[in-house]
């Protein structure tokens, strides 16, 4: 089957999970409203596109690309990301819902997570170097072997980040999220 290449489209409203989304190349295009929940985007390429108030729960992402793409006020529960394509893999998060995905060992270098619920997610071997993680909430987040040097999570909370077991150094934290980074000393922080 031959795969489309369509630019410049805008998508409102869509339901992919009745009628797909063709298999193809997305440039420059918007997603508005539309509805991507478990759907197989495997192989898709979306570049420098922009999905706004899309449901994206459980979607497939074995090997799909996304470059230069911008998610704003969506639910991406359970987000397998690490499944993606890693070829100029550049993403940015403001106001998603992201609880329960991973990013295993992803290079997210100077991504930018803003407002965003990121409960549970697991960014085991990640390596996050000056990414900005700004009014994210990180309860029950997994940090091991993850780069976090010059990462900014001062505006972050409910984070639990071991520094012997992650590299931090240059990150910026709040005086508030000390307690979620001497955790594993059993410490009373007044």
């Amino acid at each position: 089957m031959e795969k489309g290449y369509t630019t410049g489209a805008y998508f409102d409203k869509q339901d992919f999970t009745a009628t797909p989304l063709p298999a193809g190349e997305y440039e420059q295009c918007t997603f508005t409203h539309c509805n991507f929940s478990a759907v197989n985007l495997a192989n898709y390429i979306f570049a420098d596109c922009t999905f706004n108030e899309c449901n994206l729960s459980t979607v497939v992402l074995n090997n799909t690309a996304f470059r230069n793409v911008i998610f704003t006020h969506c639910k991406m529960l359970g987000m397998h990301m690490e499944r993606c394509n890693p070829f100029l893999l550049e993403v940015a998060f403001s106001h998603c819902l992201l609880s329960l995905s991973t990013f295993y060992r992803l290079q997210l270098k100077k991504t930018k997570f803003s407002h965003c619920i990121l409960h549970e997610c697991d960014f085991t071997e990640t390596d996050l170097t000056q990414a900005v993680l700004e009014e994210c909430d990180l309860a029950g987040a997994v940090f091991d072997h993850s780069i976090l040097v010059k990462a900014d999570l001062s505006t972050a909370i409910n984070y639990s980040i071991d520094p012997e077991l992650n590299s931090i150094k240059g990150a910026k934290f709040s005086l508030h999220g000390l307690p979620g980074l001497l955790g594993r000393y059993g410490i009373e922080i007044h």
